[in-house]
């Protein structure tokens, strides 16, 4: 689908607006107008459909062997990236080798820039036939969020935060990407690089996240508040007041892209009328406080770690609906950071005692008044 003009980009935002003071535009209306794609329509996808695979549906670490031209690889930060063949090799629990062919590339946006990370993410293409009776059965192309820096080791301790923050919100709802945390070696069979074993963990595809849920993905270029799923809405609002992040925006695209949204996905459905907001990457959140985070300068906050509220002002009763399942589910948060392989103990009680700032405000009514419901988005 092509870009939208801008005497009809222009109508589309006066519609856009009107939804939002109003909500008087129905959502299957909203999206046909403004071009919704399904993520299965814009190229293919990145597992079989139907087939849900192995590699998510545990939490297990994983021991793997990485090996290919990584001293080339990761010096592709282009807009043209160049693709390399490499190996991915595991013991399996029979004891024998596997070994699977890959296609290595580098992948991503902030942490892509060499003065950010030594190490960039990494994305990993499979022959899907070339996994079968593996524990990558089913996968075609598979985010690695890897270490970052191969000589500090805090990085490596914010991929284990990181990791955490994805499970964290997926005991708040299914409607989250699955993570699967591997121990990783990586092999430069060019020998120009030492080899280096860190945590690193792999990202459940959108199209397949969509599809577990009974949906799709959606691509459309805005979404007004009023139109998404309110109490996933609010949950996530929330959840990101939980860790002490930013660095989002569900309903209109980071500026150069085409489509919605910023660290976050829409899920749902453009025909029975739902639209879901999933969140990802969370390395700039508060709860981590990563070197080189930094705050917004227009939210008036001077660090990641002091928590700003970023969403949408609405009645105080749904804000207050969305609160129980975050206490539901704070003793579980709390075996999650604690038993996380890896993770310094001294971090994780960090961790721990950041997160309970949260449950200190949302446990006084006056607090979220102050701290949350004043500081909404518009208002």
């Amino acid at each position: 689908m092509t870009m939208v003009s801008s005497e009809r980009g222009t109508r589309l935002a006066r519609h856009r607006r009107r939804a939002w003071r109003h909500g008087g535009l129905g959502l299957s209306a909203l999206l046909v107008l403004l071009g919704a794609v399904p993520a299965s329509a814009q190229g293919p996808a990145s597992a079989p459909r139907g087939v849900p695979g192995p590699l998510f549906t545990a939490d297990d670490v994983l021991d793997l062997t990485i090996e290919g031209p990584l001293s080339h690889v990761i010096k592709e930060r282009g807009d043209d990236k160049e693709s390399f063949p490499g190996t991915v090799r595991y013991r399996a629990a029979s004891g024998n080798e596997i070994v699977i062919p890959v296609v290595l590339r580098t992948r991503g946006n902030f942490r892509l820039r060499a003065k950010t990370c030594g190490f960039p993410p990494l994305r990993l293409e499979f022959e899907p036939s070339a996994t079968l009776g593996t524990v990558f059965e089913g996968q075609g192309r598979l985010k690695l969020v890897t270490h970052c820096q191969d000589g500090r080791a805090e990085y490596e301790q914010f991929v284990l935060q990181e990791y955490l923050i994805y499970r964290i919100y997926e005991l708040l709802t299914p409607r989250s990407f699955r993570a699967r945390l591997a121990h990783i070696t990586y092999l430069d069979d060019d020998g120009k690089r030492e080899p280096v074993t860190r945590y690193g963990f792999f990202l459940e595809p959108e199209e397949v996240m969509a599809e577990r849920n009974g949906m799709e993905g959606l691509h459309v270029p805005v979404v007004a508040p009023e139109q998404m799923e309110q109490a996933d809405l609010v949950r996530l609002e929330v959840f990101q007041f939980l860790i002490g992040n930013t660095d989002w925006e569900p309903f209109q695209p980071e500026k150069g892209e085409k489509y919605c949204c910023h660290n976050a996905v829409l899920i749902g459905s453009m025909w029975d009328q739902v639209v879901i907001p999933v969140p990802y990457d969370f390395d700039w959140s508060g709860v981590i406080s990563a070197p080189y985070a930094r705050p917004a300068p227009t939210l008036g906050i001077r660090s990641v770690r002091e928590r700003r509220y970023w969403g949408v002002c609405r009645p105080r009763a749904q804000l207050d609906a969305a609160l129980p399942e975050f206490r539901a589910q704070r003793d579980a948060i709390h075996r999650l950071v604690r038993e996380q392989p890896g993770l310094e103990p001294k971090r994780a009680e960090r961790m721990i005692e950041y997160l309970d700032e949260f449950y200190g405000i949302i446990g006084d009514p006056h607090r979220v008044s102050r701290e949350m419901e004043a500081k909404c988005r518009g208002g």
